[in-house]
């Protein structure tokens, strides 16, 4: 059981649609929240969990997320180009896959943001991951204390922690806080082309390798203009205490 978490896939692609406009004259990722780009947020948190190595994946607007990420060194960062077709989260990790090496990694959405419990929930996540058992390990948030999340859930756990979908019409209490242990074998059966990673995670649940945990602290999605208004203040709040 554990594992050293040393790489990640950082999905920074989308076209940030839903962001507008703010995303109209900068990617999605370089979007600020409390004065910080999403995508450092995601970065910083990163390093601060030992992580060494983060694939980021570029498509809109990227010459200038390029040109941001040549500014730091830690983690080191490696690109993962879209440019000229857009793969959608479960194809562009696919074609990251030769980046991202032999062993389990992290794959972590750029619009998720939360505060820590005691313990860093990257840690927990590593601490958590069981070869043996898993292709997967999400990170679920409670969906009733979710910032900028409003539908009947994703996920629910049996006692071992083992995901399932929710049934037509069900409620379920967790949604995915966008963050994600994969195994390169998730990717065995994966298609060529534009997929998402509901496909391979469906497939994981179908065998019983999907797994999740529960994250500690509150967990923000911070995926339009209202949400990145909402995130600040609630940011705020809590540094105001």
């Amino acid at each position: 059981m554990g594992i050293a978490l040393e790489t990640a896939m950082v999905l920074a692609a989308g076209l940030g649609t839903r962001m507008r406009p703010l995303s109209e004259a900068v990617p999605k990722p370089l979007v600020p929240v409390a004065g910080k780009p999403l995508i450092d947020h995601v970065l910083d948190r990163l390093a601060a969990a030992g992580v060494h190595h983060a694939v980021v994946n570029v498509h809109h607007l990227a010459d200038q997320l390029v040109a941001h990420l040549a500014a730091r060194s830690k983690p080191r960062i490696a690109i993962s180009d879209e440019r000229d077709r857009l793969l959608d989260s479960g194809g562009g990790v696919l074609k990251a896959l030769p980046l991202l090496g032999p062993d389990p990694f992290l794959i972590h959405n750029c619009d998720s943001i939360w505060t820590e419990g005691a313990t860093s929930n990257l840690a927990r996540l590593a601490v958590a991951w069981d070869g043996n058992a898993m292709d997967c390990l999400l990170l679920l948030a409670p969906a009733g204390t979710s910032l900028g999340y409003q539908g009947r859930g994703d996920f629910a756990l049996d006692a071992s922690g083992r995901l399932r979908r929710p049934a037509a019409q069900e409620s379920v209490p967790y949604v995915f806080a966008g963050v994600s242990v994969a195994h390169p074998r998730l990717f065995e059966a994966a298609p060529e082309g534009p997929f998402s990673l509901n496909l391979p995670w469906n497939q994981a649940i179908a065998h019983g390798r999907a797994f999740g945990i529960i994250l500690d602290g509150r967990w923000m999605h911070v995926g339009d203009p209202a949400a990145v208004a909402a995130a600040e203040g609630w940011i705020s709040s809590q540094h105001a205490h």
